[in-house]
């Protein structure tokens, strides 16, 4: 635990626990409470050493040399409870490489999952081949720049622009002593600021082949990576590994951003009021099980048109707003919720529906809004051009020889429940797409209309919508009409 020594500057090893970790002292059970964000950890050696430490780590960066606890009683057995108490802690403990010339630290690396566990720096020797994980992302933070990979259990922050160079610098392979004829840092300093990389998880070591000089890393073999794209692995993570940066949790989110209505305003535009079944008569329903059963992913649909009472009818059974009241968070936060047919977490409800019309006798042709709370539709856009395009864009994604009948896109306001579940947000937004898309199929089923939900991945909806792009977006659709 002492700082590293050698040729150049003194570094030094620095120890913190992370942001919002919580260090309580139980001196009537003899025991020390850790609370993290996944939970607490209950420490039983509760000894000046440990204790001491715990404490000032919550505080910021320190040299643990420094703790008067261990000046005082510099013998092995100390420095070997708090190891074993730092092993304990790895999901909350984050390591910093710093230069006693320095007043902050060069890089940390933070642990961002519950498996993330304690480590020493490892040697990496000056020839090795070293490179950047493929699925790295260096991305600006609060003050610093941060360096993510969803393959690991650490972010690193990089505090220093040197540290920052290293690190870009590893975009393709190179090594130590490829990066010192590049840099003015000591090759002390330089081995130190990698080897914290590598421990990360985020930069590779690997070994130049004898043949041909090429660099070969174990991620190049991974067959299990070859199925993901950045992308996908870096939103599969995020969201459910609870992987997150503290100033992005909810609790913060809700500080800041404004709780979003209930209910969209309605556009301005004519309004048509659409049809309310009664409930209670309606006896030529399949059954649930018959809709299960019956139920068909891939249809062709017919020139045949849907009426309005339908359309009307089918929006009443999925998506119409039976109540509403106001309520309130543990912090005092007030927010309106509403019940509908159809799942949503919280009773948020941040999905709306436009309704594109190809063949309706009844309505002009033309995309509307649907308002859940007056059942009835709003015209926002009768423009052939952009009517014709989203319609064509779903025959396409759907396989079809012929335009639906009716098109329902179902659009997210992000913000209402961003505000609440912080970076999980999207992820619950299609989450509740997929419930939305599920109870359309079974009640349009039930009632014998012919139905889809494609995957639509053309971006034209936003614009033809007219969305306030990125307030509101396009997340899915559904089409409606009858069996060729």
């Amino acid at each position: 635990m002492n700082a590293r020594q050698g040729r150049g500057p003194s570094r030094s090893r620095l120890w913190s626990l992370s942001e919002h970790t919580l260090v309580e002292d139980l001196p009537e059970s003899d025991q020390l409470v850790v609370l993290t964000r996944w939970g607490e950890i209950v420490i039983e050696d509760r000894s000046p050493v440990v204790t001491e430490s715990l404490q000032r780590m919550s505080l910021g960066p320190i040299h643990l040399e420094n703790v008067s606890t261990l000046e005082r009683n510099p013998q092995e057995e100390p420095a070997r409870q708090l190891s074993h108490v730092l092993g304990r802690l790895g999901c909350c403990v984050v390591q910093s490489l710093g230069l006693d010339a320095d007043t902050g630290p060069l890089l940390s690396v933070v642990p961002v999952t519950r498996e993330a566990r304690f480590w020493d720096p490892p040697l990496v020797e000056p020839d090795r081949a070293i490179v950047l994980s493929r699925y790295a992302t260096l991305r600006p933070g609060k003050s610093s720049l941060l360096l993510d990979s969803p393959l690991t259990d650490f972010s690193v922050v990089l505090h220093r622009p040197n540290a920052a160079w290293v690190a870009s610098s590893l975009a393709t392979p190179t090594s130590i002593e490829g990066l010192r004829s590049q840099t003015h840092l000591a090759e002390p300093v330089l081995a130190d600021i990698v080897s914290y990389l590598v421990a990360s998880g985020i930069v590779l070591v690997g070994d130049w082949d004898i043949a041909d000089g090429q660099p070969h890393f174990d991620e190049d073999d991974d067959s299990s990576l070859d199925a993901w794209s950045y992308y996908d692995l870096e939103f599969h993570a995020r969201t459910r590994h609870n992987r997150y940066d503290a100033e992005l949790a909810a609790a913060s989110q809700a500080e800041r951003l404004p709780v979003e209505p209930v209910v969209k305003p309605p556009p301005d535009g004519p309004r048509f009021p659409l049809h309310r079944p009664d409930l209670e008569r309606l006896t030529d329903d399949l059954s649930l099980t018959e809709a299960i059963e019956s139920r068909r992913s891939n249809i062709d649909f017919s020139p045949r048109p849907v009426s309005a009472r339908a359309i009307g009818e089918l929006l009443f059974r999925v998506a119409r707003i039976r109540w509403t009241r106001l309520t309130r968070t543990g912090d005092g936060i007030e927010y309106v919720v509403s019940d509908r047919p159809y799942p949503s977490t919280a009773d948020l409800y941040e999905l709306e529906l436009y309704i594109s019309l190809d063949r309706c006798p009844e309505l002009p042709r033309g995309t509307f809004h649907y308002d859940p709370g007056a059942h009835s539709l709003t015209l926002v856009d009768d423009s052939e051009p952009a009517l014709a395009e989203l319609l064509d864009t779903a025959k396409v994604a759907a396989g079809c020889d012929l335009r639906p009948a009716v098109l329902i896109t179902m659009t997210s306001r992000i913000a209402r429940l961003s505000w609440m579940y912080g970076t999980i947000a999207y992820s619950l937004t299609l989450k509740h797409v997929g419930e939305l898309q599920q109870t359309f199929l079974l009640v349009a089923t039930a009632m014998g209309l012919a139905c889809q939900a494609p995957a639509i991945v053309d971006g034209t909806a936003d614009e033809a919508l007219r969305l306030d792009w990125p307030n509101e977006v396009s997340v899915g659709e559904f089409l409606v009409g009858f069996e060729q």
